[in-house]
């Protein structure tokens, strides 16, 4: 069952002007509880590769509201995010429901600091998410692909995904085609319960097991790379711990935060979000 587009209360009028009534104009199914969705915001929507939008359903009670990274590039006509079902959250289960042709929020105003890193002078970056949280980076991925139609691209990216399934992978086909064609992208998924899939043919093990192998055979340090942590707290935080101990430096370190499990405090990071003052325990996950 789905909502209808004419089925959902109307954002407060005061509220109006804040917001995108954005439609949902594709949608693909990688799991039971992983899928894509592309919005048409029949306006423009200026943003970041990197940067994150705020998605709502308005019930009859209150509206309801989450911020989720963006999948898609500044240059293509749709808005795109890779949503993860949580049974018990507030807003996915709403969201879940939705079909094409079906509407819901956007604010007006992309917002966040993940983006890629030119300042510094590193020309190396290391990507390391677990399961949606390559939304990101693959917004990184299309902008510079875009971009080497008319220049030469000087920076490097090197992506490590990890899940406990391949069927979780839900760029894993776009990546590797991109990483197969380009010299300035590689790309490894990883998987960490292999004996469900004795097919697979990849790495396993978790993202933070595979970290020092990968940074050694690339030749990556904290000194001609900057590191990215997206996704799953714990792998984050173990993520953070193995670079540190391999020569990075806080300033060479950005982090994206998924969640916090409810039982724990928020990681440390180099910015907080503002829900996360507000005690929400999700991000991009509710």
């Amino acid at each position: 069952m789905s909502f209808s587009s004419n089925s959902l209360p109307p954002a407060p009028p005061a509220k109006e002007d804040k917001f995108y009534r954005a439609r949902i104009v594709e949608r693909k199914d990688f799991s039971l509880d992983l899928w894509r969705i592309r919005l048409n915001l029949g306006a423009a929507f200026h943003f970041a590769p990197g940067q994150y939008a705020t998605l709502g359903v308005p019930t009859p009670t209150k509206h309801i509201e989450r911020p989720y990274s963006i999948v898609s590039a500044p240059h293509e006509d749709f808005l795109e995010f890779f949503l993860e079902l949580v049974p018990h959250g507030e807003l996915t289960p709403l969201l879940y429901k939705l079909q094409v042709g079906d509407t819901l929020t956007c604010r007006r105003v992309a917002k966040g600091r993940f983006t890629l890193d030119t300042k510094k002078g590193h020309k190396n970056h290391l990507l390391l998410a677990t399961v949606t949280g390559i939304a990101p980076f693959v917004s990184y991925v299309r902008s510079l692909y875009r971009d080497s139609k008319n220049s030469v691209i000087q920076h490097r990216l090197f992506l490590i995904e990890g899940a406990s399934h391949s069927w979780e992978f839900g760029y894993r086909e776009e990546m590797e085609k991109l990483a197969a064609e380009v010299p300035w992208l590689t790309y490894i998924p990883t998987i960490s319960r292999p004996w469900d899939e004795p097919e697979w043919q990849g790495e396993t093990g978790r993202v933070e097991d595979i970290i020092r192998k990968y940074a050694d055979l690339w030749t990556l340090d904290g000194q001609n790379a900057t590191a990215y942590l997206c996704g799953h707290p714990t792998m984050i935080e173990n993520g953070k711990a193995i670079l540190h101990r391999h020569g990075w430096q806080k300033d060479s370190l950005k982090e994206e935060v998924y969640f916090v499990p409810s039982n724990q405090s928020a990681p440390k990071s180099t910015w907080t979000w503002p829900w996360r003052r507000h005690g929400l325990a999700e991000r991009g996950a509710a």
